[in-house]
């Protein structure tokens, strides 16, 4: 379990030279990124003279990155960029340190142990003590998160721009996706303690407006920035080639019908490392087809970054207005193949499970919402299939970027067409085929 430290820096090399040697020496197995963000240049010569008296960037402990687009210090992008680059660096443990921040001795160990097991957790500074008073100022923006629960939450929202309730915000979100925080203790919280002139340096007006007020942060939002999490080129290492850090799918969502391969296709997605869901009971499926109608959208279905099957592929209208800059992917098959499956999965003998459709209602109600029957019928299943297929790409028209159509019997499936729409790099590991019929 991969550990990289995240911090930003514009304008703040005199607390970085303090903090960054010792996070280093006091965290032994855990990387470290640091993003120039448009500093003035008194940072970038620093960090060539700490990799010239320590080696940290040739011993890969330490990674650059660099940000020049001209513009003032954006609070929330700046962290989105710098998880980005953590990311590139294979970080299965973001954590923000901002650069006046001391992790402490043995905290990258304390956070491996704390996500043993699980990825729904994230880690956070309850600032006020019961009977022991505050914590000292300046440690509230120290965030550990799972790369999953990143994608999940979408990263801190990009509405803040300035000193904010940005870390707040993603805290409350996090706890709303059902993610549980985890308590850091004390003794990793210390910081350089300065006056607020230098910490409202880029946005001198937030001296006096009212931009740390809880009342700011939305009451009901989870999911943000719609994919366009920290985006922006960046150079690594100093070197000359620049990065394109590009949008990310909001959510991904296999919409094809069922016995169209969504059971290998929720597999890919969990080895690409995602949180992908795929009819998870019935009433799991009940709660997220009632809520993408009735809502717009889905809080069962929010904890989860991927999903397919049932009842997915009736209500992709209401996810895509609902999850802006989302990806789809079509799963199709020849469709006598399909038929035949679908009546297999009709048929007591080749279904274990097919007794609980009489127990649960909305099974029933289901197929009754998708082919006016809940009993197997060649002719109208055929038809339906046939135009479900063709109002998703009557849908998507002129929106090919964000529709992937796999066809599924022409060998043409698989980890290339899926990680290249994707983006992704291709795993090394043949495709998944589950519950392949004869």
């Amino acid at each position: 379990m991969n550990v990289v430290f995240a911090t930003t820096c514009k304008g703040r090399v005199q607390h970085l030279a303090q903090t960054l040697p010792r996070n280093i020496a006091d965290n032994p197995n855990a990387r470290f990124v640091v993003l120039d963000y448009n500093d003035p240049g008194e940072l970038r010569k620093y960090l060539l003279d700490l990799n010239h008296d320590h080696g940290f960037v040739r011993n890969g402990r330490l990674i650059v990155y660099e940000y020049r687009d001209g513009g003032p210090f954006r609070m929330a992008h700046a962290k989105n960029m710098a998880h980005r680059c953590a990311m590139l660096e294979g970080g299965d443990i973001l954590v923000n340190v901002d650069a006046d921040n001391y992790a402490g001795r043995g905290f990258d160990e304390w956070l491996v142990r704390q996500f043993q097991g699980s990825s729904d957790i994230f880690a956070w500074p309850r600032m006020v003590k019961e009977g022991e008073g505050r914590l000292p100022k300046g440690i509230s923006g120290r965030i550990g998160v799972s790369r999953t629960s990143f994608l999940l939450a979408g990263g801190y929202d990009e509405k803040y721009t300035t000193h904010s309730p940005d870390d707040k915000d993603f805290d409350a979100r996090l706890r709303r996706l059902g993610i549980d925080r985890r308590e850091i203790p004390p003794h990793f919280l210390q910081a350089i303690l300065h006056n607020d002139k230098m910490r409202f340096k880029d946005y001198p007006h937030a001296l006096t407006a009212a931009v740390g007020e809880e009342s700011a942060i939305s009451p009901d939002a989870t999911v943000v920035n719609g994919g366009n999490i920290g985006c922006g080129k960046v150079w690594r290492n100093f070197g000359p080639e620049p990065i394109e850090i590009k949008p990310l799918p909001c959510r991904i969502f296999g919409i094809g019908l069922h016995k169209t391969g969504t059971t290998s296709l929720h597999h890919a997605f969990q080895i690409l490392g995602f949180k992908s869901a795929h009819w998870q009971t019935a009433p799991w499926a009940k709660t997220v087809w009632r809520e993408a109608t009735q809502n717009g959208k889905s809080a069962a279905l929010e904890k989860f970054y991927c999903a397919c099957d049932l009842p997915i592929a009736l209500v992709y209208q209401q996810l895509d207005r609902a999850y802006p800059g989302s990806k789809f992917v079509l799963t199709v098959r020849d469709e006598w193949s399909w038929l035949t499956s679908v009546r297999k999965h009709w048929m007591p003998e080749f279904n274990q499970f097919r007794y609980l459709w009489d127990e649960d209602v909305f099974t029933h109600r289901l197929h009754n919402m998708l082919y006016g029957r809940k009993d197997f019928y060649p002719t109208t299943m055929l038809e339906r299939y046939r135009r479900h297929n063709a109002e998703v790409i009557e849908y998507f028209k002129g929106r090919e970027q964000d529709l992937l159509v796999m066809d599924m019997e022409k060998g043409r499936h698989g980890w290339r067409e899926l990680c290249g729409f994707l983006g992704l790099t291709v795993p090394n590991e043949p495709y998944p085929h589950m519950l392949k019929t004869k």
